[in-house]
């Protein structure tokens, strides 16, 4: 009994003291059963006190210690279990904080590169904002220019639009005028061609008059019994033409 006694007083002590050293926040678990451990400790002294009081129950408190012992050594596997696997947690954990060490490091590193690359794209916006509003100063010249020429040209056009009309009318101006000068060439060459023709008609008609005159003074002295009437009608004589 009492090497038993001390075996469970030393793991008491040994796991008293590994818990003392080894507990952390990560194993809670770990320590709840070792306290739970240690009720059931102080209830196999409470009992082994009891038995030295009671010795008709001694065979009953050994059976019981050696249930409790298979208990303990159950759960002291349980707890050597547990505490493996919160070992291998911890192994897991650590491997996991490595890898979110590395992790971290490598976007601290990424951001650094992307603030980089940001700063090159902002330079690079305030460049080609600066080319864009230089060409737009451009555009906007070229527009204006473009816009004066347009102006010029048209009012240039319109310049000779007008000189042509000026000279459109004039040479219509001038044709009128020519086209009057000979219709009143042609109005005066008829009166002319008619006043020569009246002339001409008039002219023969004194002649034949003069003819006749002759013929009558001549049949007189030929003739002076004769009485020899002219009829002037007889002759072709054109009154209008007098006029």
């Amino acid at each position: 009994m009492t090497k038993k006694k001390k075996k469970i007083k030393s793991k008491k002590e040994k796991k008293g003291l590994s818990g003392l050293t080894n507990l952390t926040t990560k194993s809670l678990s770990s320590a709840f059963l070792k306290f739970k451990k240690k009720q059931e400790l102080k209830k196999i002294k409470e009992i082994k006190l009891k038995k030295l009081q009671e010795n008709n129950l001694i065979i009953k408190e050994k059976k019981e210690l050696k249930i409790l012992e298979e208990k303990l050594k159950k759960e002291d596997l349980k707890l050597r279990s547990k505490e493996n696997e919160l070992e291998l947690k911890e192994k897991e954990l650590k491997s996991k904080e490595e890898q979110q060490k590395i992790e971290s490091e490598r976007l601290i590193e990424k951001d650094k590169e992307l603030i980089e690359i940001s700063k090159e794209l902002r330079n690079k916006e305030k460049e080609l904002k600066s080319k864009e509003e230089i060409q737009n100063r451009k555009d906007i010249d070229l527009k204006v220019r473009e816009e004066e020429q347009i102006q010029k040209e048209l009012k240039e056009q319109k310049r000779k639009d007008k000189e042509l009309k000026a000279i459109k009318e004039e040479e219509d101006r001038k044709k009128q005028l020519e086209y009057i000068k000979i219709k009143k060439w042609e109005e005066k060459f008829d009166q002319e061609q008619k006043e020569k023709e009246r002339l001409e008609n008039l002219k023969e008609q004194r002649f034949k008059q003069r003819e006749l005159e002759k013929m009558r003074k001549f049949e007189e002295i030929e003739n002076p019994s004769t009485n020899i009437n002219f009829d002037f009608k007889d002759l072709d004589i054109d009154k209008s033409t007098k006029n």
